[in-house]
């Protein structure tokens, strides 16, 4: 199966066509990536999108290469839905009282909370998540989240973007990513998802039209493998929210120049529109596209990606070189996982 495309090994390949037949040494000193760039042109030559030339340099392949690559990540992402629908039809036989043994139909506020929190607390190594609104009372697993956190609990969650344009969702995201949760956003999740440890799955289902609650818990190991490859393939495309780890709660009245730059940059590479990140920081619309602005020409970006981008690595060097002066006077520092 095809290796996913991570964003550090585009950065790379950037990085390659920028400096054809450059030597490691200078693709070093020109890197700006996420971690160290020799092991990013390892895998960037075991997945033959370049080539390692005599003299320790380095070439880019060819674009078509990069093309075929994706044409078969799309296939294995295609496989994966339709694993999911297969998952669909086994829900329906499950209804008409078949293959219980593999799908578990529950139903009712009081039924699925319990199947949520069964599921959640059965995780014992890690947790994947997918965070799409709308919410039932039944999905408050907030405190259940933080006591998985505690234990040691490997947390992923990918939240639609749906999920942070509601109106106090970065916040909670934001809390949760204090916790220890890590967390990225994609637009367009498939459905509801917890996962736990690929032994258990439960999939809360939309309410019906009298607001009846129902969810599909999953047993069978095949739909369970299915799942979490899916999960996998998702988390691979989303984007990472690098949240800052300690913040002041900002004011409702909050002036545009005090506006946090990290909190910024979060809803920049989340792609949110710029009326849902000024209702987020609780400014008006073209104040909001004032800041955008700025900072993008601060930055030297021509696009908000762009702009989220050189943020980001701007801090992540910035926690380096704190990290680096911490540990020469006795300190260790963790960075984001």
């Amino acid at each position: 199966m095809t290796e996913p495309i991570g964003a550090a090994e585009e950065l790379a390949y950037e990085l390659l066509l920028e400096h054809p037949g450059g030597t490691l040494t200078e693709l070093t000193a020109a890197w700006s990536g996420p971690g160290r760039l020799p092991p990013v042109l390892e895998r960037l030559v075991a997945i033959a999108l370049a080539s390692e030339l005599p003299g320790a340099r380095y070439t880019a392949a060819s674009p078509d290469v990069v093309a075929g690559l994706l044409d078969g990540q799309e296939a294995a992402l295609d496989r994966a839905h339709a694993q999911i629908q297969h998952l669909a039809d086994l829900h329906r036989a499950a209804r008409a009282g078949a293959n219980a043994h593999l799908v578990e139909v529950v139903s009712g506020h009081h039924a699925v909370r319990l199947a949520v929190t069964q599921v959640l607390r059965s995780a014992r190594r890690e947790l994947c998540c997918f965070d799409i609104p709308p919410y039932g009372q039944a999905e408050d697993t907030a405190d259940t989240d933080r006591e998985l956190l505690a234990a040691g609990v490997r947390y992923r969650c990918v939240y639609d973007r749906a999920a942070v344009e509601e109106s106090g969702g970065l916040r909670e995201i934001e809390a949760m990513t204090r916790a220890g949760q890590q967390a990225r956003v994609l637009p367009g999740l498939p459905m509801k998802l917890y996962l736990a440890d690929d032994r258990r799955a439960i999939l809360p289902l939309p309410p019906g039209p009298d607001g009846e609650q129902a969810a599909i818990v999953v047993h069978a190991p095949i739909l369970l493998d299915a799942l979490a490859k899916l999960f996998d393939a998702l988390w691979d495309r989303a984007v990472p929210l690098h949240l800052p780890t300690a913040r002041t709660p900002a004011a409702t009245t909050q002036r545009v120049t005090d506006i946090d730059d990290d909190r910024l940059v979060v809803m920049l590479l989340s792609g949110l529109t710029d009326e849902a990140i000024a209702r987020q920081i609780g400014v008006g619309y073209r104040t909001m596209q004032r800041r955008i602005a700025a900072l993008m020409t601060d930055l030297g970006a021509h696009t908000r990606f762009q702009a989220g981008v050189q943020a980001a690595f701007r801090q992540q060097r910035a926690s380096a070189t704190e990290g680096t002066g911490g540990a020469a006077a006795g300190d260790t520092h963790r960075g984001d996982g």
